[in-house]
């Protein structure tokens, strides 16, 4: 209907005006910083949490477990394969140990002789001299060594065992061969009171075999065999 001229023409939207966005109505999301900040709180935590778990299963529980097993199935190796005479324990059976007079750098003749040791056969200082087959050192101090051992237990030179005269690559090795066992029989007898073919018996007891059957040489343990020897002569 025609508007009469006195009136207002009714409104009319500009197209051409640029729309204006509604208000948004969703929630405000946090500054990003504050979210950083809650997820590095969360990693944190949960790290901690392995970290406290871990902790007890392989610092507590699983040390317990194993100990547990070992001292009920393998308590003598687990506790270092220990020596007892007397009550007492008196060495291990996996360190050799020195078997001089008392008070004296002299090998006791009452006993029978382990293999020769760079480092006196002290467990914290393990190793061999380092010397070469040709080293003139070595050579000397193998020369010197058989004539001790020979005149030591009167034998001739030439029955002197190769591992006599040269030590291991630990320093420590607590067995020597059956043969350097047996040059040394007729003097732990005479020094001992006691007969050689006893003596023998003691050595043929503590000699064990080639690992596996075919491994290695038969072998005697210096310790053992010591105070098996000690025992019989306290009879």
């Amino acid at each position: 209907m025609p508007h009469s001229s006195g009136g207002r023409p009714p409104y009319q939207p500009d197209a051409s005006a640029p729309d204006i966005p509604a208000p948004d109505s969703s929630p405000r999301r946090a500054p990003a910083r504050h979210t950083s900040v809650r997820n590095s709180g969360r990693v944190l935590w949960a790290a901690l949490r392995a970290l406290l778990v871990l902790t007890v299963i392989c610092g507590v529980l699983y040390p317990l477990a194993v100990t547990g097993v070992a001292q009920a199935a393998f308590h003598d190796q687990a506790n270092g394969s220990p020596v007892r005479a007397g009550g007492k324990e008196v060495g291990s059976s996996l360190i050799g140990q020195s078997w001089n007079r008392p008070g004296s750098h002299k090998p006791d003749p009452r006993y029978f002789q382990g293999r020769p040791s760079h480092s006196g056969y002290d467990p914290r200082a393990t190793g061999s001299s380092q010397l070469g087959a040709d080293d003139p050192r070595l050579v000397k101090a193998v020369r010197e060594a058989r004539h001790q051992v020979a005149r030591f237990n009167g034998v001739p030179e030439s029955q002197v065992p190769k591992d006599a005269v040269t030590g291991s690559s630990s320093a420590i090795d607590p067995h020597i061969s059956a043969g350097y066992a047996r040059i040394q029989v007729a003097r732990v007898a005479r020094e001992n009171g006691l007969a050689p073919g006893a003596v023998r018996e003691l050595v043929a007891a503590h000699t064990d075999g080639r690992a596996a059957g075919f491994l290695g040489a038969p072998h005697v343990n210096v310790l053992e065999l010591n105070v098996a020897v000690r025992e019989a002569a306290s009879r």
